[in-house]
Protein backbone atom coordinates (compact mmCIF):
# COMPACT_ATOMS: atom_id res chain seq x y z
CA UNK A 1 0.00 0.00 0.00
CA UNK A 2 2.84 2.36 0.78
CA UNK A 3 4.39 1.73 -2.64
CA UNK A 4 1.13 2.64 -4.38
CA UNK A 5 1.27 6.10 -2.82
CA UNK A 6 5.02 6.61 -2.54
CA UNK A 7 6.31 5.53 -5.96
CA UNK A 8 4.15 7.91 -8.07
CA UNK A 9 4.97 10.80 -5.74
CA UNK A 10 8.68 9.98 -5.96
CA UNK A 11 8.54 9.74 -9.78
CA UNK A 12 6.76 13.10 -9.97
CA UNK A 13 9.41 14.64 -7.73
CA UNK A 14 12.24 13.24 -9.88
CA UNK A 15 10.51 14.46 -13.06
CA UNK A 16 10.20 17.97 -11.63
CA UNK A 17 13.91 17.96 -10.77
CA UNK A 18 14.71 16.92 -14.36
CA UNK A 19 12.46 19.71 -15.68
CA UNK A 20 14.15 22.31 -13.48
CA UNK A 21 17.58 21.08 -14.56
CA UNK A 22 16.70 21.29 -18.25
CA UNK A 23 15.36 24.82 -17.81
CA UNK A 24 18.54 25.85 -15.96
CA UNK A 25 20.77 24.37 -18.67
CA UNK A 26 18.73 26.08 -21.41
CA UNK A 27 18.90 29.41 -19.58
CA UNK A 28 22.67 29.16 -19.23
CA UNK A 29 23.09 28.23 -22.90
CA UNK A 30 20.92 31.13 -24.10
CA UNK A 31 22.75 33.60 -21.83
CA UNK A 32 26.08 32.36 -23.19
CA UNK A 33 24.83 32.72 -26.77
CA UNK A 34 23.63 36.28 -26.10
CA UNK A 35 26.98 37.15 -24.54
CA UNK A 36 28.87 35.70 -27.52
CA UNK A 37 26.63 37.59 -29.93
CA UNK A 38 27.10 40.92 -28.16
CA UNK A 39 30.86 40.44 -28.00
CA UNK A 40 31.09 39.47 -31.67
CA UNK A 41 29.12 42.58 -32.63
CA UNK A 42 31.22 44.87 -30.43
CA UNK A 43 34.53 43.85 -32.00
CA UNK A 44 33.28 44.37 -35.56
CA UNK A 45 34.45 47.46 -37.40
CA UNK A 46 31.04 48.61 -38.68
CA UNK A 47 27.32 48.06 -38.16
CA UNK A 48 26.69 45.83 -41.19
CA UNK A 49 29.21 43.11 -40.39
CA UNK A 50 28.41 43.44 -36.67
CA UNK A 51 24.83 42.19 -37.07
CA UNK A 52 25.91 39.29 -39.24
CA UNK A 53 28.75 38.32 -36.90
CA UNK A 54 26.44 38.45 -33.89
CA UNK A 55 23.83 36.19 -35.47
CA UNK A 56 26.50 33.70 -36.50
CA UNK A 57 28.04 33.73 -33.01
CA UNK A 58 24.67 33.14 -31.32
CA UNK A 59 23.76 30.27 -33.64
CA UNK A 60 27.18 28.68 -33.21
CA UNK A 61 27.04 29.03 -29.42
CA UNK A 62 23.64 27.33 -29.23
CA UNK A 63 24.85 24.52 -31.48
CA UNK A 64 28.02 24.06 -29.39
CA UNK A 65 25.91 23.80 -26.24
CA UNK A 66 23.79 21.05 -27.87
CA UNK A 67 20.62 23.02 -27.20
CA UNK A 68 17.96 22.19 -29.75
CA UNK A 69 15.45 24.99 -30.03
CA UNK A 70 12.10 24.64 -31.68
CA UNK A 71 12.61 28.20 -32.88
CA UNK A 72 15.39 30.72 -32.35
CA UNK A 73 15.38 34.50 -32.61
CA UNK A 74 18.46 36.74 -32.48
CA UNK A 75 17.92 40.51 -32.25
CA UNK A 76 20.88 42.88 -32.40
CA UNK A 77 20.78 46.56 -31.41
CA UNK A 78 23.71 48.12 -33.25
CA UNK A 79 22.61 51.73 -32.83
CA UNK A 80 25.78 52.36 -30.80
CA UNK A 81 27.79 52.38 -34.01
CA UNK A 82 26.09 55.70 -34.91
CA UNK A 83 27.50 57.43 -31.81
CA UNK A 84 30.32 59.88 -32.50
CA UNK A 85 33.89 58.91 -31.68
CA UNK A 86 34.68 59.65 -28.03
CA UNK A 87 31.12 58.94 -26.89
CA UNK A 88 30.55 55.77 -24.87
CA UNK A 89 28.34 53.31 -26.74
CA UNK A 90 27.43 49.66 -26.65
CA UNK A 91 25.67 46.96 -28.64
CA UNK A 92 22.95 44.70 -27.26
CA UNK A 93 22.05 41.17 -28.30
CA UNK A 94 18.83 39.41 -27.38
CA UNK A 95 18.55 35.67 -27.98
CA UNK A 96 15.24 33.84 -27.63
CA UNK A 97 14.95 30.06 -27.77
CA UNK A 98 11.78 27.98 -27.54
CA UNK A 99 12.84 24.73 -25.84
CA UNK A 100 10.76 21.59 -26.34
CA UNK A 101 9.70 20.02 -23.03
CA UNK A 102 6.95 17.74 -24.38
CA UNK A 103 9.02 14.58 -23.83
CA UNK A 104 8.72 14.98 -20.03
CA UNK A 105 4.92 14.53 -20.16
CA UNK A 106 4.28 15.93 -16.72
CA UNK A 107 0.84 17.16 -15.71
CA UNK A 108 0.81 20.94 -15.53
CA UNK A 109 4.14 21.34 -17.35
CA UNK A 110 3.92 23.20 -20.67
CA UNK A 111 5.10 21.48 -23.85
CA UNK A 112 7.55 24.30 -24.57
CA UNK A 113 9.46 26.82 -22.54
CA UNK A 114 10.64 30.17 -23.94
CA UNK A 115 14.03 31.26 -22.68
CA UNK A 116 15.28 34.79 -23.43
CA UNK A 117 18.53 36.54 -22.54
CA UNK A 118 19.85 40.00 -23.33
CA UNK A 119 23.49 40.97 -23.02
CA UNK A 120 25.42 44.10 -23.94
CA UNK A 121 29.03 44.76 -24.80
CA UNK A 122 30.75 48.16 -24.95
CA UNK A 123 32.21 49.58 -28.13
CA UNK A 124 35.70 51.01 -28.05
CA UNK A 125 35.14 54.71 -27.29
CA UNK A 126 38.02 56.02 -29.38
CA UNK A 127 37.80 53.61 -32.30
CA UNK A 128 36.92 54.99 -35.70
CA UNK A 129 33.28 54.17 -36.43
Amino acid sequence: MEAVIGVPAFLLFVSLIIFAGRVAIATQAVESAANDAARAASISRSAGPAASAARTAATTALANQDLSCRSTSVTIDISGFAAPVGTPASVRATVTCVVDMADLALPGVPGTRTVTATMSSPLDTYRER
